[in-house]
């Protein structure tokens, strides 16, 4: 019995109902949509499908939020490094060796002279050189190329974009609907990503909790705000790695499951997890620490993208994480977490700290809770005792919600 929680992202084009429960039985206890990747059509036959294994299986919609990329292009811009080439902000052209252009109409009045610019998750790195007229004349850094509706990041430059784009409210409104149970919103910079997301819930009475996606500096900066209004928040390696020095991340993702422990919400590290396994039975020696890590740093849970998604060896996968994190949970100290989480003067944090020491120096062999919201249940899975916590649960969506500490 594992106490770290397994996210699996699953696509329609892969979600037969033996599948998905050969997924639950190896240890899959979230399932992930990520709408970047799916329709509302197929999304729909992912959730009946999910459903009929079993309706204690939450839904994590995950939303693209709001990001810039290239344009439609007319085939693969093939670039040399020392080449320059111009950009410019405007949706409605195509890119091509003139000019790359970019879905936000405000890209070159935003961006500084000196600044990096990374195409394709950092396939292509350009430095912007002067600035001519209502483009942007860059210089390229390396050998590559530049293809249509690929993603382009800008280190250390906050752009003026919408929380929320028109794809997410198809999304979360299918949320709504189909009363499922997280959206992860992407690309979260401060509170406001997170309220505007929960005004629209608000509007139709939901009870879906907000993930907040850190992906970027802002992200980061501002995380004590973001907490102060989401459920819990995911640590997106991907982005993040591409804004931030890739040295930095390591502390970075520390640093964030700290201080989601300090106030006893869920935190979810993902992606490249268990990346080989997409074509390999076998993970590296590097993947098993960079999971082993993220469960010494305590988080809640670990999360699988194209490793089930459309990977050779999904249930490998899953079944790779459940056994990891069983290992390394019988050999963690579960004494490092106590001074971590905060008390503030509340009854129930101060009752769930001292259930999980007395269970520990009583050798109890579990936690038995009653709760009405999880709130109790999340406040003990905070401590991260040696204990496993059963909660009784009077709704079906807290049980699910619960699947997620």
């Amino acid at each position: 019995m594992k106490h770290t929680k397994i996210v699996a992202t699953l696509s329609d084009l892969k979600c037969d109902i033996e599948f998905i429960r050969e997924l639950y039985n190896a240890g899959m206890n979230v399932v992930r949509i990520n709408t970047a990747h799916q329709s509302l059509e197929g999304s729909i036959k992912l959730i009946n499908n999910v459903r009929a294994v079993s309706d204690k299986i939450p839904f994590l919609v995950d939303t693209k939020g709001p990001e810039i990329r290239t344009t439609e292009a007319d085939g693969i811009i093939n670039v040399i490094r020392g080449d320059k080439i111009f950009l410019s902000g405007d949706p409605k052209k195509k890119s091509g060796k003139d000019c790359i252009y970019v879905n936000y109409n405000n890209f070159e009045k935003e961006v500084s002279i000196g600044t990096k610019i990374l195409i394709d998750d950092g396939e292509v790195e350009l430095v912007v050189n002067k600035k001519t007229g209502n483009k942007l004349l860059c210089v390229i850094n390396n050998d590559g190329q530049i293809k249509g509706r690929k993603s382009v990041n800008v280190p250390g430059t906050s752009f003026m974009l919408p929380s929320v784009t028109k794809k997410d409210l198809l999304f979360i409104d299918l949320a709504i609907k189909e009363k499922l149970d997280f959206i992860a919103h992407s690309f979260v910079r401060n509170k406001e990503d997170v309220l505007a997301v929960q005004k629209l819930l608000d509007e139709k009475n939901s009870k879906v909790k907000i993930i907040a996606k850190i992906e970027n500096q802002d992200g980061v900066d501002n995380i004590n705000e973001i907490l102060d209004h989401a459920y819990g928040i995911m640590i997106a390696r991907g982005d993040l790695g591409i804004e931030l020095p890739a040295e930095r991340i390591p502390v970075i993702q520390r640093h964030l499951i700290r201080k989601c422990t300090e106030r006893k919400k869920p935190v979810i590290v993902a992606t490249q997890m268990l990346h080989t396994m997409i074509n390999n039975p076998r993970p590296t020696r590097a993947e098993v620490s960079d999971i082993a890590n993220a469960i010494y740093s305590m988080t809640d849970a670990i999360m699988l993208s194209g490793e089930t998604a459309y990977g050779e060896y999904p249930v490998e996968s899953v079944k790779t994480m459940t056994k990891i994190a069983i290992e390394v949970e019988k050999n963690r100290n579960p004494r490092e977490n106590f001074s971590v989480v905060s008390i503030d003067n509340e009854i129930a944090a101060f009752l769930s700290n001292s259930a999980v020491k007395a269970a520990s120096q009583l050798s109890a062999k579990a936690i038995l809770c009653d709760t009405m919201t999880g709130r109790t249940a999340r406040y003990l899975s905070a401590f991260r005792g040696k204990n496993p916590v059963f909660a009784k649960c009077y709704r079906k969506r807290v049980t699910r919600e619960l699947a997620l500490s």
